[in-house]
């Protein structure tokens, strides 16, 4: 059921209203809810300070007290329960100079981005709307709660998760809203990297990526960002949802500029996997030898290669190079990969002391060289897995330098 999740907060709610305060529903959840959209997790908002919210519940975690959000602890789960809100200036178009506590709902939901985020809702599913939310949720309409010049250069954030919805529900954009935005689109710039991706991962999987992509084109958005601002992003089209990582990787594979993905600082596993892949894409449409395929399959494994083949539209539409289907394809990736005699360098049957103790050299480059051409031996059938007869076929083959 669409409201399991409410259900299960409702003692929250009811306790905190038995201590003479209010408490409400607010935000995504309760946007999700009236679209009959999946809920993941609710946000309380009410009138009692931080500090009653610590005297009224037995457990609590302070998790950004000092902006009014305590982590209320039941036995079915956590539940963050924020103190009604109101700002002061904002001077730096990211964060207001001063937040402080007020007792008034509607002070509280005047301050957020957009109308369909500004509802709020009690324990009796009895809605508390004062900016229409409900209406432009039913039309399907973008909008800010009050001036949107005035929301987005209090924060500028606000202009892509606006582009976000979009990309997520396909509404469309109200006419002021966009002209806002527009106006205010250099703003941006004062924008962490780190709230930029969050926000782009989201709007680039959206369902209605296609739609938000050209806004983003169109308004320049990608001029004030970092990464981004080294890429002709109208030379690159996105019409479909995709995930981020890949989008990355697209893009340099496409345009291949000098910007590096510690700009975007994502984790290093991210960076590592945009490096591989678009070392595979890179890879892929030159090869026409079985045994250079054997040696990409095991180098990067057959999941990776699948995937990159499975972004073959999104390289089609963005002039990219792709591999020959009839050469490479799943049926052959798969079928490669279970022929292949071992899965990494672990497998070899020699290792590097192998080698020096066959040899009685020192150490030195020549011993991963020597390994590399012994794993292309095995892979390619040339010599069985096995220490004796890898060593005899290196005397032979394998020209130490």
């Amino acid at each position: 059921m669409m409201n399991t999740l409410f259900e299960q907060a409702k003692p929250v709610l009811e306790t905190i209203k038995q201590h003479g305060h209010d408490a409400y529903f607010v935000g995504g959840a309760v946007r999700d809810y009236l679209m009959q959209r999946e809920i993941h997790d609710v946000d309380i908002t009410t009138s009692a300070t931080p500090d009653e919210i610590e005297h009224i519940f037995p457990k609590t975690v302070p998790i950004g007290k000092e902006h009014g959000t305590i982590n209320v602890v039941m036995e079915d789960g956590q539940y963050e329960v924020t103190t009604f809100r109101a700002e002061g200036d904002y001077d730096d178009h990211r964060r207001p100079n001063e937040v402080y506590f007020v007792r008034d709902l509607y002070e509280d939901v005047k301050r957020r981005d957009f109308t369909m985020n500004a509802i709020a809702m009690d324990s009796d599913y009895q809605l508390h709307d004062y900016f229409h939310g409900q209406k432009d949720i039913e039309q399907g309409v973008i909008r800010t709660v009050g001036p949107a010049t005035e929301r987005f250069d209090e924060d500028a954030l606000r202009i892509l998760r606006g582009l976000r919805f979009q990309a997520q529900l396909g509404f469309s954009i109200d006419h002021d809203t966009y002209e806002a935005m527009e106006a205010l689109i250099n703003q941006l710039a004062y924008l962490s990297v780190e709230r930029i991706v969050v926000e782009l991962q989201k709007l680039i999987a959206g369902k209605h990526v296609g739609e938000s992509y050209q806004y983003m084109r169109k308004l320049k958005a990608f001029n004030y960002m970092p990464f981004f601002e080294h890429f002709n992003m109208d030379a690159f089209t996105v019409d479909r949802p995709i995930e981020f990582n890949d989008f990355i990787a697209l893009l340099i594979v496409q345009q291949s500029p000098l910007a590096a993905t510690s700009v975007l600082k994502l984790s290093n596993k991210d960076k590592q996997y945009i490096s591989r892949l678009s070392e595979v894409m890179h890879q892929l449409p030159e090869i026409s030898q079985k045994t250079v395929f054997r040696r990409l399959i095991y180098d990067y494994g057959a999941d990776l290669i699948l995937h990159a083949l499975s972004l073959n539209d999104m390289m089609e539409r963005n002039e990219i190079a792709t591999p020959n289907p009839l050469v490479i394809n799943t049926q052959t990736v798969a079928e490669t990969a279970q022929q292949l005699p071992i899965r990494n360098r672990q497998d070899l049957a020699v290792t590097g002391k192998d080698l020096l103790d066959h040899t009685d050299r020192k150490g030195g480059p020549w011993v991963n060289e020597a390994l590399y051409k012994l794993e292309n031996g095995v892979i390619n059938n040339q010599v069985p897995n096995s220490k004796d007869l890898l060593l005899e076929w290196m005397d032979k083959h394998v020209e130490i330098q």
